[in-house]
């Protein structure tokens, strides 16, 4: 299989061994690695184009600016890609990764030069937009979509968890996963609302993209994660350099799905190139067949959420996507 394969947070703790694998163990792809800022500035993407030139893959790797914050930026991205699979000049889709994150567990909620929620944009509108605008990129033989979840989307699973993730179906409630009310000043607790707001924005993720076979891919607890030291409170932060890194190998014997960012890498970029479940479907912890929280699960709360999702990132029909909304 060939084509080119789309990751989202290219420079990310995942991505970057991802995408080393897919240059080490699947040259025939062709890389569109997508990071907010893709300057030498950021340290991170300075590290994902230090990987591509280790490998001499400059012209089948390039390293292109998306700002997921930003609805107008993803349909451009969208309107590009489309322009060069359709000229030639980018091989027809195989996949896209849709790896981009977000939360802050540090301060009140945040929104977007769009008005939307920022964690609930970041890891789910601007991924809908970004598939939908592109699934008429794909090559005749189809190809695959790579969505992540976490155990934070099943209530009570994560011990950070002080406010339970939900997807409600009636209209006002699902108005207010993308326009929330403040912060309740009674919980007090800016951690508990920026975990909920990341679980629920994981929990949004749907798999009902038609003929393109799509994952939704837990890939586990990542030890040496940066999302750890990222936007968190102080006592996560040395909880994770004090404790979480070095006793990792402990950890794994009361955690199974407990590992590094390099082993979950390896299994995201398998699955791109669809070494990994060949032509499967649905929800996957590791890469063992399982089920995401029972709200994800749920016919009626899918209908609504996907209507709803397509609106607001501003797919509203054939001109938008090749997928019958």
């Amino acid at each position: 299989m060939t084509g080119t394969i789309i990751i989202t947070g290219a420079n990310g703790s995942l991505a970057i061994p991802a995408v080393e694998h897919l240059l080490t163990r699947f040259p025939a792809f062709t890389l569109v690695l997508a990071v907010r800022n893709p300057g030498d500035d950021d340290v991170n993407t300075k590290a994902l184009g230090h990987v591509i030139s280790k490998h001499n893959a400059n012209k089948r790797a390039s390293i292109r600016k998306l700002d997921l914050a930003s609805l107008k930026a993803v349909h451009e991205f969208a309107n590009a890609v489309t322009a060069e699979v359709a000229q030639g000049t980018l091989p027809p889709l195989a996949s896209i990764v849709c790896n981009a994150f977000y939360w802050n567990l540090t301060g009140p909620l945040e929104l977007t030069s769009d008005g939307y929620e920022k964690t609930v944009q970041i890891i789910h509108l601007s991924h809908v937009a970004l598939v939908l605008r592109l699934l008429g990129s794909f090559g005749p033989d189809g190809g695959r979509v790579v969505l992540f979840s976490s155990d934070a989307t099943v209530p009570g699973k994560n011990n950070l968890e002080s406010i339970p993730p939900k997807i409600p179906t009636d209209p006002d409630g699902l108005e207010q996963l993308v326009h929330p009310a403040p912060d309740d000043a009674a919980v007090g607790d800016n951690m508990a609302h920026g975990f909920c707001r990341y679980a629920t924005a994981k929990l949004a993720v749907d798999a009902k993209l038609n003929k393109i076979t799509v994952v939704i891919f837990n890939p586990g607890n990542l030890s040496d994660s940066r999302a750890l030291l990222t936007n968190t409170p102080r006592k996560l932060v040395l909880l994770a350099r004090l404790v979480v890194r070095p006793l990792a190998p402990l950890l794994r014997l009361m955690d199974a799905t407990a590992r590094t960012a390099a082993e979950a890498g390896a299994d995201a970029a398998r699955l791109a190139a669809n070494a990994a479940l060949p032509g499967e479907r649905g929800y996957f912890t590791l890469l063992n067949k399982d089920e995401g929280a029972a709200d994800s699960r749920d016919e009626p709360r899918q209908e609504a959420l996907w209507a709803r999702s397509a609106q607001w990132a501003g797919v509203m029909g054939p001109q938008d996507t090749a997928l019958a909304l």
